[in-house]
């Protein structure tokens, strides 16, 4: 299976990006350096790679969710693309605080940790629905690793159009939410712009 394998930090500089919207606390201490002006192109490219790196999406599954985004119904395509991998079940664990990181949250969905609708669902790129109910295996709930988990995220906001239930390691999706909910640094324009060429 396809990694992206580059160091963390490394590219949070690379894409001026803070680490925290990947839920990791440490600070990129070097700065990037103040090059030319950067051409409309390598804007755009930046806007996609932003948003490829913070929900761990490869070329051509950001590709397909790009084409999904197009042809549905309501919305603008670049709202819809961030609702789309806004709704993907790693996201959502991670959301819920049932991961440190997405990457942390895409493990624990591989390692078949979840249940969407009481059904074992292994697919980190699993759209979830309204009305969806997602909890963790019960035999796993008692694991240290998400005592460790939920003491890191326990104080993150979880979004409004999810509800999360702590105790019982479970979460329900309440809403689809709105571009406004998702508080991710990408502009998500410059991404339509680029794949409308």
């Amino acid at each position: 299976m396809a990694r992206d394998m580059t160091p963390v930090l490394k590219r949070c500089r690379s894409l001026g990006l803070e680490p925290t919207f990947l839920g990791i606390d440490k600070k990129s201490n070097r700065h990037a350096r103040e090059g030319r002006k950067p051409s409309e192109y390598s804007l755009q490219l930046r806007e996609k790679q932003k948003a490829k790196f913070i929900y761990g999406v490869l070329e051509k599954p950001f590709r397909n969710m790009y084409e999904k985004a197009g042809k549905l119904k309501y919305g603008t395509t670049g709202e819809n693309l961030m609702i789309l991998l806004e709704l993907r079940l790693d996201n959502v664990m991670f959301r819920m605080g049932y991961g440190r990181t997405r990457k942390e949250s895409r493990q624990i969905v591989d390692h078949k940790h979840v249940l969407v609708n009481g059904k074992c669902v292994n697919i980190p790129s699993y759209r979830v629905k309204v009305g969806d109910v997602i909890e963790v295996k019960e035999k796993y709930k008692s694991a240290q690793r998400y005592k460790d988990i939920l003491e890191v995220t326990g104080g993150r906001l979880v979004p409004e159009w999810l509800d999360a239930d702590h105790e019982n390691l479970s979460g329900t999706v309440k809403a689809i939410p709105t571009r406004e909910q998702i508080d991710v640094p990408v502009n998500e324009v410059l991404i339509v712009e680029l794949y409308s060429k």
